[in-house]
């Protein structure tokens, strides 16, 4: 019998991984990602503190077009680059989430970048 690999759990045990690896501090926080099949959703994160400092999603008012494509990945990163950037922070760590750096992914990076965010 063939059994079915369950890939939300291997994206879980990827995060994992990579959240070993990976913390945001006061100085430098984390950038994560979240994607659904629908949405992108991102957060800026202080793990010493277990505070979000700033977010931003397609489900937001305001956020106008469609919401699960690359061109809206971007808006979300050029977004939060703002937001961040209102709050004085400058540089992060990228967290993309146990998702492969491709496509969505990279395009809240690449809108990020382009928003004056360093990583």
């Amino acid at each position: 019998m063939v059994s079915k690999i369950d890939k939300k759990a291997m994206r879980a045990r990827r995060h994992v991984r990579v959240r070993a690896k990976i913390s945001g501090t006061p100085e430098r926080p984390r950038l994560n990602v979240f994607r659904s099949n629908a949405n992108i959703y991102a957060q800026i994160i202080d793990d010493v503190n277990g505070v979000t400092l700033v977010s931003a999603n397609t489900l937001e008012k305001d956020f106008e077009g469609s919401t699960g494509n690359c061109e809206a990945a971007k808006k979300v990163g050029t977004v939060l680059a703002e937001r961040a950037k209102a709050k004085g922070i400058t540089q992060v760590i990228f967290d993309r989430g146990g998702y492969v750096y491709h496509g969505r992914v990279a395009a809240v990076a690449d809108g990020a970048r382009e928003g004056g965010l360093e990583f």
